[in-house]
C-alpha cells in the first residue's frame, strides 16, 4: 500500500487510534536517547515492521547519511538509511506506531506531506515527538524534560508529565512542520525533550532514556525495564568520577546547580508546570541516594 512516499507492507493492519511515537535524527537525538527509547518500546511491545520510504534517495543525501555495507567474499548486504515505521497492537488500549524520522536534505515539503498522510491514514490519535538536547544542566540533579502540547489532551499530558515549557526562537528543523500541521488537522501533537548535561557525551545515555521512559510509562502505560535504572545509576557514578578528574567542569558544577534550582523556582513562580513529585521521588530513591536535596 502506497501512502505518499511511504510503502506499507501488505496486509496493512487495522489500527486502533494509535499513539505515534516519533524520533528525529540527528537534530534531537543527542547521545542516542530517542533511539534507545524507541528500540526499547519496539522490543517491549513486540512491534513489527510496517513500512518505510519507497525511494529514500529522493529526500536523503547518502554522502551525509552513509549506507552500511557488509563484505564477505563480495557484498553480502547494503543497509540504506531510511525513515522506518513499526506497529504494535495493544489489547484494549491504543495501538503504538514507532516512527524513526531522518531529517530530509531535499524535497522537504513532500516529506512532511507524506508523514502527515501517513498519520491521517492510520487514524493517529496522538503524535508524540521524543528527543534529547544538550543543555546547561548538572548531572547531580534530576534530568529536566521540556515540552509542549497542541490540543486539549496534549496540553493535559504535558502538565501531567511536569514538563517545563520550551521557549525557543531560532534555527530549527523543517520536520517541526509535521507537529504544527498535525495539530492543525485535529491530531493531539506533543513534544517531550530531555535536557542532558553539556559536558557529557555518550553513545548510549541511559540517564536520558530512563527519564523519557518514565514519562511514557506514566502517560501511555509503556513498560519500563527496571535494569535500566541500574545502568543509569552506574553511568551517573562514572560521570561523577570523570567530573572529579576535570577541574574545569568540577568548578563549573556548583554554578550549574544554582542555575538549575533558579530555573525551577522561576517556573513555579510563573505558574508553569515542573517535574512531578512522582518523577522527583523516583530519581532520589533510585539514583540520588548519595546526594542531598538542595
Amino acid at each position: 500500500m502506497r501512502i505518499g512516499s511511504f510503502e506499507l507492507h501488505d496486509p496493512v493492519p487495522e489500527f486502533n487510534e494509535p499513539y505515534v511515537l516519533a524520533i528525529l535524527r540527528p537534530w534531537i537525538d543527542v547521545n542516542g536517547v530517542g533511539s534507545l527509547v524507541l528500540n526499547e518500546v519496539e522490543m517491549r511491545l513486540g512491534a513489527m515492521e510496517l513500512g518505510a520510504l519507497y525511494r529514500p534517495g529522493r529526500f536523503y543525501d547518502f554522502t551525509r547519511y552513509r549506507p552500511i555495507i557488509d563484505l564477505e567474499d563480495g557484498i553480502r548486504d547494503v543497509s540504506v538509511p531510511n525513515t522506518t515505521i513499526h506497529h504494535a497492537k495493544r489489547e484494549g488500549r491504543n495501538d503504538v506506531v514507532l516512527l524513526r524520522l531522518l531529517e530530509p536534505h531535499a524535497h522537504a515539503e513532500s516529506y512532511v506531506d507524506s508523514v502527515l498522510k501517513l498519520l491521517k491514514t492510520i487514524g493517529a490519535k496522538k503524535y508524540i515527538l521524543l528527543g534529547s538536547m544538550h543543555d546547561m544542566v548538572p548531572h547531580t540533579r534530576p534530568l529536566l524534560v521540556s515540552g509542549y502540547g497542541m490540543g486539549k489532551e496534549a496540553r493535559q499530558d504535558v502538565r501531567k508529565a511536569g514538563a517545563l515549557p520550551i521557549m525557543h526562537h531560532g534555527p530549527s528543523t523543517i520536520v517541526n512542520l509535521v507537529t504544527k500541521k498535525a495539530a492543525e488537522a485535529g491530531l493531539e501533537a506533543i513534544a517531550f525533550i530531555v535536557s542532558l548535561p553539556q559536558y557529557v557525551a555518550l553513545e548510549e545515555d541511559y540517564l536520558g532514556k530512563v527519564r523519557l521512559m518514565e514519562v511514557l510509562n506514566m502517560l501511555y502505560d509503556i513498560p519500563v525495564d527496571k535494569e535500566d535504572f541500574e545502568r543509569a545509576l552506574e553511568q551517573r557514578r562514572l560521570i561523577g568520577e570523570k567530573v572529579d578528574d576535570s577541574p574545569a567542569v568540577k568548578d563549573l558544577l556548583p554554578q550549574l546547580e544554582r542555575a538549575y534550582d533558579l530555573r525551577l523556582r522561576r517556573a513555579e513562580t510563573e505558574g508553569e508546570s515542573r517535574m512531578s513529585s512522582e518523577m522527583e521521588d523516583i530519581f532520589w530513591r533510585t539514583m540520588g541516594k548519595d546526594i542531598g536535596k538542595a
